[in-house]
């Protein structure tokens, strides 16, 4: 069986059926989350897809009090607060997700450093968006 083209759209297609997946230049060995189809590290495009543990530690983050209408449409606002936060993944890449399962409304309580592991968040029956790639504390 073929694999699918390595693209934003199969991205999201698997995040869709609970997958985290990069890609790999095979010639370098570099991994990216996400998904990209030519690597910037030595320009070539052979890539491949590869299953990311889900796991990794927290780098930064930041709470968001005013977000975009499609996170305040999920609740979220200056009484919820949401953290946006960079995961460096046990495989090396980084990638940018949301972070629950802290107190947004705390922030002092959140540590950096600490480990996470990856949460999918499908849409709800009124929601036309993507499944969310979250993170919460392991």
């Amino acid at each position: 069986m073929n694999e699918p083209q390595i693209n934003d759209h199969h991205f999201v297609n698997f995040l869709q059926t609970g997958q985290l997946k990069g890609s790999q230049c095979t010639a370098c060995n570099e991994v990216f989350v996400p998904a990209r189809g030519l690597c910037p590290h030595c320009q070539q495009a052979d890539l491949q897809w590869i299953p990311m543990a889900g796991t990794g530690r927290l780098l930064a983050f930041t709470c968001i009090t005013i977000g975009p209408p499609w996170m305040i449409a999920q609740g979220f606002n200056r009484d919820t607060p949401y953290c946006s936060a960079v995961i460096e993944l046990d495989e090396g890449p980084r990638v940018v997700a949301r972070l629950d399962g802290v107190d947004a409304q705390h922030p002092e309580t959140i540590s950096v450093g600490m480990r996470v592991e990856t949460k999918f968040r499908p849409p709800t029956d009124d929601e036309e968006a993507p499944t969310q790639l979250i993170f919460v504390p392991s």
